[in-house]
């Protein structure tokens, strides 16, 4: 039973917006997250069966998380009521607790929703602790924000957390063709869209449903209108999503040519190509943490010791693009695209990754010398853990003869360094070292 703020799942169609009329009220029309609620997962047997314990639901902006409530709203047996983190103090708090004990007594559960949970402050979430121990209420609380940072740990470890992913392309197109077709979207208004205008809206939006029903929505009640109704046009795509849509599948054949276009052109030194294709992706849609991933992996596997200062631009670049997110962050991804371009290239540590990884297939589970063994017990020393354990700061050249490979594997080699950039220090110190330790 919903006790307060029904108008958060009130479906009036004359009043609100389509994302908020075709909010799904049972679980089958709700799309996404199957890894949750697919026949048989755990999250949709707690609601089914009414069995609803506290919760976390902890996902971006858009993919259900104040649905879910809704349909928890609708089937529990419980007193319902949802709680704003935005609007509401200690005194809000305190009086909803009061009715949720008195409700106890009268042997009525309780089950409390609380929307950007991670806005409530320490002393406001300590607030609910006591209660949700004495079983007072369920809480159940949805945020965007990491909750191992944002719920207090106490809180927290009386809750479980369940992590809602952003939804995938064909998730939203559903959705998309769902709310033509529907009478609670535009199901009576002949709506003619384009299977292209279709995807481009899915894309647009991202992962988020919301952004795509409000996209739709705008689109729409700006085409031409005739005697059957509406006409999606380009032109009225374009002006609505306020960029010319380009050709680009984040999931298909064209994503792969578009990061590998832009992995060989900073791999060829091209700051020009490598600033076009990775604007490509990104006006196309493409998540910024995905080409920021892509550029610290480039960093390390095509820049490497030439200038290991790539590592640290790449890895900075992906937190710039997490604290502010598109559009602003695409300066710091040209900056870092042409920061690699530009670089100096060696790709001896990729080598020698891979060396290193044919070496311990082949090699199989070598045991750790007994020298490199740390001899922590009475039992391990006579058992001659770290005997001939050689420590090279004792020494002059920092340098020992010990050998650090399981027996016979002394001879194997794994990084070949080159005369790249800075990575020509590594190379003439490596040639030091084995030089000395031939000579010794």
């Amino acid at each position: 039973m919903i006790v307060e703020q029904m108008s958060l799942f009130d479906y009036s169609p004359k009043h609100i917006p389509l994302a908020s009329r075709l909010r799904p009220k049972i679980l089958d029309e709700f799309v996404g997250q199957e890894h949750l609620l697919g026949k048989g997962k755990i999250l949709r047997q707690l609601i089914e069966k009414d069995q609803v314990s506290s919760m976390i639901f902890w996902g971006p902006p858009g993919v259900g998380k104040t649905t879910l409530a809704g349909i928890i709203a609708a089937r529990t047996n419980a007193d319902f009521i949802n709680f704003s983190a935005v609007t509401s103090g200690i005194k809000e708090i305190k009086d909803v607790m009061k009715k949720a004990e008195d409700s106890q007594k009268m042997g009525v559960r309780t089950v409390l929703f609380i929307d950007e949970i991670h806005r409530f402050n320490k002393a406001q979430q300590d607030a609910f602790l006591p209660f949700v121990e004495k079983g007072s209420i369920t809480l159940i609380g949805a945020t965007t924000e990491n909750p191992s940072f944002e719920v207090n740990a106490a809180l927290l470890s009386r809750c479980r957390v369940f992590v809602l992913k952003t939804l995938g392309e064909n998730d939203l197109i559903k959705l998309i063709e769902n709310a033509i077709s529907s009478p609670n979207g535009f199901g009576e208004q002949g709506v003619k869209i384009s299977d292209t205008h279709i995807k481009t809206i899915a894309i647009f939006a991202d992962g988020d449903a919301r952004t795509a029903l409000n996209t739709l929505e705008m689109v729409v009640l700006n085409s031409e209108i005739s005697e059957d109704g509406f006409t999606v046009s380009d032109e009225i795509m374009e002006q609505c999503i306020g960029k010319k849509s380009l050709l680009y599948d984040k999931s298909g054949e064209e994503h792969y040519n578009m990061i590998s276009a832009l992995h060989k052109s900073m791999r060829n030194s091209d700051p020009d190509a490598a600033i076009y294709w990775m604007l490509r992706m990104l006006e196309g849609g493409e998540n910024p943490l995905y080409i920021a991933r892509r550029l610290i992996r480039f960093a390390s596997e095509d820049v490497g010791m030439a200038d290991s200062n790539a590592l640290t631009v790449a890895v900075a670049a992906y937190q710039a693009c997490h604290f502010l997110g598109v559009p602003e962050c695409d300066v710091h991804l040209t900056h870092a695209v042409t920061y690699l371009a530009m670089a100096p290239k060696s790709n001896s540590l990729y080598v020698a990754c891979e060396n290193g990884k044919r070496s311990v297939r082949e090699n199989g589970a070598q045991p750790v010398p007994l020298n490199l063994r740390n001899g922590v017990t009475k039992l391990m020393r006579e058992l001659d853990y770290g005997k001939g354990y050689e420590y090279a700061h004792d020494t002059e050249e920092k340098l020992t003869h010990m050998q650090c490979m399981p027996e016979g594997m002394e001879e194997e080699r794994y990084y070949y360094p080159t005369k790249q950039g800075n990575e020509i220090q590594a190379y003439e110190r490596l040639m030091e070292i084995r030089k000395w330790k031939q000579e010794k």
